[in-house]
């Protein structure tokens, strides 16, 4: 039996109510998926509240469900941030649908000093802006993808000064992070141990020439330790993901099953 396909929506209603599904929601339910009445169906609000439902009516604006059950699920631990060197063009959206679906819980865009793509260009002041609503919208996307209860927040584009804040900041907090880097000593599994103790885990990914010696000696500086994933270079697009992969061996985060009643 197929899993039923879970949508987002502001707030999940109690058993009993129903929720109007309309907008980019409604629309990939009547357009794409071509939903109709009597489908079983999931709703959730994106922050861990999910109700099973079943579509009521369905018209071109969107449709409704009646929500017959409702309950809450637990976030990952440890909580887990990417942060993500703007990619070229052709693969930013690969890199964060892929971060998304192996479980990223944040992904933080950062303009790191060898990206080719720039959102911090003089003459489009809107690009930042309109860069991190994409990122958003794909995040959403991949969650809807891969059945998550928690869509993970993209916040403002960063630069290398504000993310050294970040990193003592959350270190400051109990947090492991960690700079993805090809010529580090030591491996990410020498790590289990400290990983599966720690509340959060930060992994900061470099752009397609790698973090610069001047920004991974600040990075370090602030707290973060620079590991290898494996003996392969990664492309920037796919590191995050397999470093996702392997925190869920070396952690917890894999302990629950798929997303349902609990």
């Amino acid at each position: 039996m197929a899993a039923a396909t879970i949508f987002y929506v502001d707030r999940v209603p109690a058993a009993g109510e129903s929720v109007v599904l309309d907008g980019d929601e409604g629309h990939h339910a009547t357009r794409v998926l071509r939903m109709r009445a009597g489908e079983s169906v999931m709703v959730c609000d994106g922050a861990g509240e999910v109700g099973d439902g079943v579509v009521g009516s369905v018209d071109r604006a969107g449709l409704t469900i009646e929500v017959t059950g409702r309950w809450s699920v637990d976030a990952p631990s440890p909580k887990v941030t990417v942060v993500q060197a703007l990619p070229k063009s052709d693969r930013a959206e690969l890199a964060v649908d892929l971060a998304v679906e192996a479980g990223a819980d944040e992904v933080i865009p950062w303009q790191a000093q060898r990206c080719v793509s720039r959102w911090d260009a003089q003459n489009d002041r809107d690009k930042a802006a309109k860069g991190r609503r994409r990122w958003e919208a794909v995040a959403r996307a991949a969650s809807r993808q891969s059945r998550r209860a928690f869509v993970p927040t993209v916040p403002d584009l960063h630069s290398t000064a504000q993310l050294a804040d970040v990193v003592r900041a959350r270190t400051a907090d109990g947090a492991v992070v960690l700079v993805l880097h090809e010529s580090a000593s030591s491996g990410l599994s020498a790590l289990g141990e400290r990983l599966s103790s720690a509340p959060s885990v930060v992994l900061i990914v470099g752009p397609e020439g790698g973090v610069a010696d001047e920004e991974l000696g600040v990075l370090v500086e602030a707290g973060a330790a620079a590991v290898r994933l494996g003996p392969t270079v990664l492309r920037t697009s796919s590191a995050a993901a397999v470093a996702l992969g392997a925190l869920g061996v070396l952690t917890d985060r894999w302990a629950s099953g798929p997303l349902a009643h609990q």
